[in-house]
């Protein structure tokens, strides 16, 4: 994510933390199960995350719950929106075309 906020020039954490659970949910197969490391640098709020679109990504997050067959209870949700997460940050971290902001852009249109 440091490598991502330099290269890309965004500066606020939860708006690389959109594009990240955008790319998670955009692949067709479900979020493997894991257990997430609880000492993440980055902490924030679903309201931090969300900001303006909360109510947007959360309908997203409950569409995606659905299709793949699962629960749309509170514990899912949350268990669901860190796999997401962390599945579009290992996506958008790995992946070596993305050097600047329109690289994301395009690499997120494709």
């Amino acid at each position: 994510m440091i490598k991502l906020k330099r290269i890309t020039k965004i500066d606020q954490w939860n708006i690389l933390c959109h594009w990240a659970f955008c790319r998670s949910l955009a692949e067709p197969n479900p979020p493997s199960p894991f257990r997430i490391p609880t000492d993440s640098n980055v902490e924030m709020t679903w309201k931090v995350f969300g900001g303006d679109m909360e109510d947007i990504l959360a309908i997203a997050l409950k569409q995606r719950c659905h299709n793949d067959g699962l629960e749309t209870d509170k514990e899912t949700l949350a268990t669901q929106f860190r796999l997401h997460l962390h599945r579009g940050i290992g996506y958008l971290s790995g992946d070596q075309r993305i050097k600047k902001l329109e690289d994301l852009i395009t690499v997120s249109l494709e």
